[in-house]
C-alpha cells in the first residue's frame, strides 16, 4: 500500500489539470504537499478544495530566485523529501515562423526550470540520503509534433536531463524518473471540435483520451519506496499511442 505519511512533498504547476491531480493524489496518500503556481486565484481555490495543502505563488521563471524558493519550501516543511516538476508551457508555431522569444521562453520554462529546482532539491535531499523527483515529460518529447519543435525540444531535454541526474544521485538514494503524458483530457481538449477530436482518438490504439488521474497515479508509484530500485526511467501514460 503506498503512502506518504510524513513525507514532504513539493508539486510545480500545481493549478493545471494534471498538476491538481497529482495533487489530489498525494493528498489522499496522506503527504504533506506544498503546491506552487503563478495564478493565486486558482491556487486559492485548490487550497479551498484541498484545505490542508500549502499553497505558494512563485514563478519559475525567475531562475535567479529559485534557490531562494527551494530554501523557503524546505522550511515551510522542515525538509524536502519528493520533488514533482509538473510545471510548463507550449508556444506553438512553424519552424520559420517562431520567433526567438517563443523558443527561449518555452526551453528556459519547461527545461532549465526543471533542471534549477532539481538541483537545489537534490541539495537539501542529501542532507537525508533519501529523495524522490519526478519530472513530467510528454510523448512529443519522443515523437516530435508539428509546430512543436520548442516544445519537444524541452520534452526531450528533460529526459536526457533526468537520465543524467539519476546517474549522479543513484548512490545517495536519490531517485529522478519520467512520466509522459500522452493525449490527457483537459479543458483544453474540451475545446477541440469533436472532428478534430476523432482523429486525436484514433491515432490511440485504447480509442479514448487519457485523464490526469491517469498521470497522478503513475507519479505517486515513481514517487514511493514500491520504486527505490527504479531511476533513470520514463513511464508512458498515452494509451498505446507511442510504445518505447
Amino acid at each position: 500500500m503506498i503512502n506518504f505519511k510524513n513525507k514532504k512533498i513539493l508539486v510545480t504547476g500545481a493549478t493545471g489539470g494534471i498538476g491538481r491531480d497529482i495533487v489530489k493524489k498525494f493528498i489522499s496518500l496522506e503527504g504533506n504537499v506544498v503546491a506552487t503556481g503563478t495564478n493565486i486565484e486558482k491556487l486559492d481555490l485548490l487550497k479551498k478544495d484541498f484545505p490542508s495543502v500549502n499553497v505558494i505563488k512563485f514563478d519559475i521563471l525567475d531562475h535567479s530566485k529559485i534557490e531562494e524558493f527551494i530554501d523557503n519550501v524546505s522550511t515551510q516543511l522542515t525538509g524536502l523529501d519528493i520533488l514533482i516538476n509538473n510545471a510548463g508551457t507550449n508556444m506553438d508555431n512553424l519552424s520559420l515562423r517562431m520567433k526567438e522569444e517563443e523558443w527561449k521562453k518555452v526551453i528556459d520554462i519547461n527545461l532549465t526550470s526543471t533542471f534549477l529546482l532539481s538541483k537545489y532539491a537534490i541539495k537539501k535531499m542529501l542532507k537525508n540520503k533519501y529523495g524522490r523527483i519526478v519530472n513530467i515529460s510528454s510523448v512529443v518529447g519522443h515523437t516530435g509534433n508539428l509546430g512543436q519543435s520548442n516544445y519537444s525540444a524541452s520534452k526531450a531535454g528533460i529526459i536526457g536531463m533526468t537520465k543524467s541526474l539519476a546517474i549522479e544521485y543513484a548512490k545517495k538514494n536519490i531517485t529522478l524518473n519520467c512520466v509522459s503524458p500522452g493525449f490527457i483530457q483537459s479543458r483544453m481538449t474540451d475545446n477541440i471540435i469533436e472532428s478534430v477530436k476523432a482523429v486525436l482518438t484514433s491515432r490511440i490504439p485504447m480509442a479514448r483520451l487519457g485523464n490526469g488521474e491517469d498521470v497522478a497515479n503513475s507519479v505517486a508509484f515513481l514517487s514511493s519506496d514500491q520504486a527505490s530500485y527504479i531511476t533513470g526511467e520514463t513511464i508512458h501514460v498515452n494509451g498505446g499511442m507511442y510504445m518505447a
